[in-house]
């Protein structure tokens, strides 16, 4: 006859091992999502102001993306002024390629001025972003659809 302490005791350690391989179900807790650029629609101007609070690039400055829907065979103008930093604007696919960017405008000053003519529609990025080590600082954003000259 078997010893029924024995029993207990084999029971004891696999019901022991058994909680032990058990994972518990936490309930899921959601993250804060990092990435979230800002979509605008049209001709517009923005003021901002990059900060810590917006993308490191890595070099001392920051970014700020936007996003923008264009359609085949727009022309835009994309003006990005600074009194407190030195900006570069940036026009990026939806697939991250740049299409344009832009350091220093042709007016001689540090501000930043691109034109482009879109190929293809779709969501595009505009990002805002500094120059090097020039940090941050308050900005001016203004997104023109120019319109094409009727030659008949």
């Amino acid at each position: 006859m078997k010893n029924p302490s024995a029993n207990f005791w084999y029971l004891a350690l696999f019901v022991g091992v058994s909680l032990l391989t058990v994972k518990p179900t936490l309930p899921a807790i959601a993250q804060p999502q990092m990435y979230r650029p800002i979509s605008i629609s049209g001709n517009y101007e923005i003021s901002g102001k990059l900060s810590e609070e917006d993308i490191p690039t890595g070099e001392g400055g920051f970014a700020r993306d936007y996003y923008v829907r264009l359609e085949k065979e727009d022309q835009v103008a994309i003006d990005l002024l600074s009194e407190e930093f030195d900006p570069i604007v940036m026009l990026i696919a939806e697939d991250g390629s740049t299409i344009a960017e832009n350091d220093d405008g042709p007016d001689g000053t540090t501000n930043a001025l691109l034109f482009a003519r879109i190929t293809e529609g779709g969501r595009y990025i505009v990002r805002v972003r500094s120059f090097g080590e020039t940090g941050g600082g308050k900005f001016t954003l203004k997104i023109t659809r120019l319109k094409p000259v009727d030659r008949r």
